[in-house]
């Protein structure tokens, strides 16, 4: 039933950016990691997102909005280099590789998923709103 698309719709977006948040948390968290399971610094990670156009879902609906395709490492800038010739993991000449993470860049990116999904939950509301509107009416 196409009555509830929208807030389909809104729900993907509510979900991607949720995960977007979640995703600049773990940058956050990992700001000063320098070394890492895949060795070297930390990588800063940002989600690919996908639309979604007329698919057709597990329950036989067809769906559309956004989803998350795949959580990529940002590898469009190079690791910092900071000189402590005392620190565990300093090259030869002193300096460590630092997470290409900037705190700055990581909290705009917050504020504008975090007003992306107070969007997308006034979305949600309105169309709430809109259907027991319309159903009262129906009650007559």
């Amino acid at each position: 039933m196409k009555v509830f698309s929208t807030i389909d719709v809104a729900g993907t977006s509510l979900t991607a950016h949720r995960l977007w948040m979640d995703t600049i948390s773990q940058n956050l968290a990992n700001v000063n990691t320098t070394r890492t399971p895949e060795g070297g610094p930390y990588l800063r990670r940002v989600p690919v997102f996908q639309q979604i156009l007329d698919e057709i879902g597990s329950d036989g609906k067809v769906k559309g909005g956004v989803k998350v395709a795949e959580i990529a490492k940002d590898e469009s800038s190079a690791p910092r280099l900071v000189y402590q010739p005392d620190h565990p993991d300093s090259n030869d000449e002193g300096y460590v590789s630092m997470p290409n993470v900037s705190v700055v860049r990581e909290m705009a990116d917050m504020m504008v998923a975090s007003r992306a999904y107070e969007a997308n939950l006034a979305v949600t509301d309105s169309a709430k709103n809109m259907w027991n509107n319309a159903l009262d009416i129906l009650k007559g």
